[in-house]
């Protein structure tokens, strides 16, 4: 088991927190296995960290190139991944 750490704006996070969003769509920049952990940090607006963090144990990947979210050089050399979480 992996601790990975990611940054996510307030927005998502507070969604994550209410348990309405239990995914993420990331560059797959990073390896991400089931069973590892998301340590996700809540970042500002200002890409400042905010103190909160949430703990979720990763359960299932995909990995696709077929989104439009990202810079296509780095989907290009990635490509993505969507991590569900419980």
């Amino acid at each position: 088991m992996t601790e990975i750490r990611k940054k996510v704006l307030k927005e998502y996070f507070e969604k994550i927190l209410s348990g309405k969003k239990n995914f993420e769509v990331r560059i797959a920049d990073f390896e991400c296995k089931e069973g590892d952990v998301l340590i996700l940090e809540e970042i500002d607006d200002k890409r400042n960290y905010t103190g909160r963090k949430i703990e979720k144990k990763v359960k299932y990947i995909a990995k696709t190139k077929n989104f439009n979210f990202f810079k296509q050089e780095d989907v290009d050399k990635y490509g993505f991944q969507v991590i569900g979480f419980d």
